[in-house]
Parts: structure tokens; sequence; C-alpha cells
């Protein structure tokens, strides 16, 4: 779960109140953390062991609690980071934010990583080229369908050649 990632990501940088995790989310992602996702997850991680929360006081104000990542948090993160299921490899959020953290992954993890999203990719190309052919063998005229199916076939293309020249990039800190 991407969203997992970027909570722990975020914790990662030191303690923070759950206001303050939030906004932090919001300001440097493009995810929208609802308090619907951010205080369950958080409330799993506390349970699992990988957060810690304290209670801050606050003058004339309840306490605020204030979230920090444990050793095995990180170790979480860590393990999170560098997995990604072949379930989750087609989905592209789930795959960026790995990405977007590789600094904190081994070079044979990094591989790993890309290797299952080119799978995934490979898998999308041959059901973009059935697609095609069923489009074009159509009595009917789908002209926008087929044009739809040209653009997505064409976007995993691209994305393929972009993940291949990121593997030759997996030794680079």
């Amino acid at each position: 779960m991407y969203l997992d990632i970027v909570i722990l990501s975020h914790l990662q940088r030191g303690p923070v109140h759950g206001y303050e995790l939030k906004r932090n989310v919001s300001a440097t992602t493009a995810y929208a953390l609802h308090n619907n996702t951010l205080y369950p997850a958080l409330r799993r991680f506390e349970e699992a062991g990988a957060v810690v929360k304290t209670a801050e006081q606050q003058e004339g104000r309840p306490p605020r609690h204030v979230y920090e990542l444990t050793d095995l948090g990180r170790e979480l993160l860590h393990d999170m980071l560098a997995d990604l299921p072949a379930e989750q490899a087609g989905d592209e959020p789930e795959f960026l934010t790995r990405l977007g953290q590789f600094e904190h992954l081994t070079p044979d993890e990094r591989r790993r990583v890309l290797a299952a999203r080119a799978s995934a990719l490979r898998d999308q190309a041959a059901h973009m080229r059935q697609l095609a052919e069923k489009t074009g063998r159509s009595p009917r005229n789908h002209r926008w369908g087929g044009l739809v199916v040209t653009e997505l076939a064409d976007r995993v293309e691209r994305e393929l050649a972009w993940v291949a020249r990121l593997e030759t990039m997996v030794e680079e800190p």
C-alpha cells in the first residue's frame, strides 16, 4: 500500500503530530491524505510497534499526539520499499512511490522492483495488442476507441523504455 509507505517515509524525518504529517504529505506529494486514512494507519503502525505515540501537553487545549518511527518501523518501511508484489506492480502509484525512495534500497532491491514493473508493463502491452486487434477487426467504426487503445499502448511502450533506462542507473547512489 503506497500510502503506508508515504506515511512511514514522512515519519522517518522525525517526530510529528498528525495534522503536521498530513500537511507535509500534501505539500510534498500528489496525495491528498485524509484523516480517515491517516489515523487508522497510524493506529495500525502503533499496534505493530512501528510507531510510538506520545501525548504533548498544550496550554488550554487537549494534548496533541506526536508520532515517531521506531527501529521496527524503519525496517518495515525498508521491506515495503524493497518489495513490489506482482499484483501491485501494474499500479502506477505503487511503483512510483517505491521509485521515489530508491536511495534507501540496494542495487539488487532496485533491480527487483524494476523487474516487477517491467513484467507488469509487458503484460499490459500484450493486453493492448489484443485490444488493438479486436478494434481493427470490428465491423463497426471504433475510431475513437482505437485512438485510445493506441495511446495507451504507446504510453506502456514509453514506460518500458524508461524502466530500461532506469535499470542502467541502479548502481548509482
